[in-house]
């Protein structure tokens, strides 16, 4: 490996996962949730929208970078050990700033209770994944990474399909029913998201986090695929053949068993994995091979501290929609700010879009601050 490989810091990656966090704000603060593009909302249930990519995007992005950073700290001497401490440590505090995220503000000015926080989510999810992406590349080959991978979501494919639901068989695909249901409402009762598309599932459940973990083993993978001595020429075609490969087997795929995100199918997995390659090759190509980085700047910034901003994004978002505005009948600050700002200046969809986009860009400007002083918050 050429010490160019072992040292350079990609500047695509910053901005790929930038771009993916300013997406993910987007997507989550529109200034209203019935009147939103339809691409901008998740899928009802089968097939996938523009938001249904970024989630899964989000997940490969950190098992390529866990390969630079784990490989960089090889050099200087850190042992598989003392980097598996490192992981747990760094998964702990995730999933801990999750929890804050699903409990936040705890009572104040709403309704809490330890009986139904919500246990699972995002950046529980992402720990879970980090955790298993990271001791796979420590301590396996790349074959084994591979079998691995397809092995998570040939038994997810399996335990869907195969394992009978006390009162409702084998094989449902449906909200209520499914494995990922029954599971979740009886381990998970009480703790799942209320805005499911069913009660007591949960989007970021027990058993769809075993094909989630393949989609971080996939972007492990392209990590290590981007560290070898090939070519930027070959790296990249070889991205794009290999994404569009999965995104084929996806759609084949797509035959018995849906592409869905709510179940996070092997399916999607694939999917995603595919999608994620060719928009990250592309990334690569233009920034880090052409040269042509200034345009993503912007990105870059989010990128920088991404966990960070995307926490604080949730915490402003809960922050407006429990303090509420006006006499007689009062209504959340974000009702208020819609309504009297962009509202009255857009038809309905347009509006929604313009609050969202006015929400990234208050984002931005924190993470423009921390980036200009060098705040750089390592989670």
């Amino acid at each position: 490996m050429t010490e160019m490989n072992r040292q350079q810091r990609l500047f695509s990656l910053d901005a790929f996962r930038g771009a993916t966090i300013a997406g993910m704000i987007l997507v989550n603060n529109p200034g209203s949730w019935s009147e939103s593009y339809a691409q901008l909302k998740h899928s009802a249930w089968n097939g996938w929208t523009f938001t249904d990519m970024i989630f899964p995007f989000f997940l490969w992005i950190m098992g390529v970078a866990l390969t630079f950073s784990f490989a960089k700290r090889r050099e200087a001497g850190a042992t598989s050990g003392a980097l598996m401490v490192h992981v747990l440590k760094r998964a702990l505090i995730i999933f801990a700033l999750g929890i804050v995220v699903n409990g936040f503000p705890f009572g104040v000015g709403a309704a809490f209770s330890l009986a139904t926080l919500r246990i699972p989510g995002v950046l529980q999810r992402i720990a879970i994944c980090y955790v298993v992406a990271s001791a796979l590349f420590l301590n396996v080959r790349i074959p084994t990474m591979v079998m691995w991978a397809v092995g998570l979501l040939a038994v997810y494919w399996a335990a869907v399909m195969l394992i009978p639901v006390p009162g409702y068989g084998a094989g449902v695909l449906n909200p209520v029913g499914s494995l990922c249901w029954f599971v979740d409402s009886s381990l998970l009762r009480g703790h799942t998201w209320i805005y499911a598309p069913a009660a007591g599932f949960d989007p970021e459940g027990i058993v769809s986090t075993l094909p989630s973990i393949a989609t971080a083993l996939f972007g492990v993978l392209t990590g290590c695929w981007l560290r070898s001595d090939r070519s930027p020429d070959a790296k990249t075609s070889a991205m794009f053949v290999s994404g569009f490969v999965m995104v084929l087997a996806a759609v084949v795929a797509d035959v018995w068993l849906p592409i869905n995100k709510n179940m996070w199918t092997s399916s999607y997995s694939l999917l995603m994995g595919g999608w994620a390659l060719v928009c990250f090759g592309t990334f690569y190509w233009v920034i880090d091979v052409k040269g042509y980085q200034r345009w993503a700047t912007p990105f870059k910034i989010f990128g920088m501290n991404a966990i960070t901003l995307y926490v604080l994004s949730e915490i402003l978002a809960t922050v407006l929609d429990i303090t509420t505005v006006g006499a007689g009948t009062p209504v959340s600050l974000h009702t208020k700010i819609y309504s009297a700002i962009f509202a009255p200046l857009f038809r309905p969809a347009d509006a929604s879009l313009a609050y969202a986009v006015a929400y990234d860009a208050v984002l931005f400007l924190v993470g423009y601050v921390m980036w200009k002083k060098k705040w750089f918050v390592r989670v």
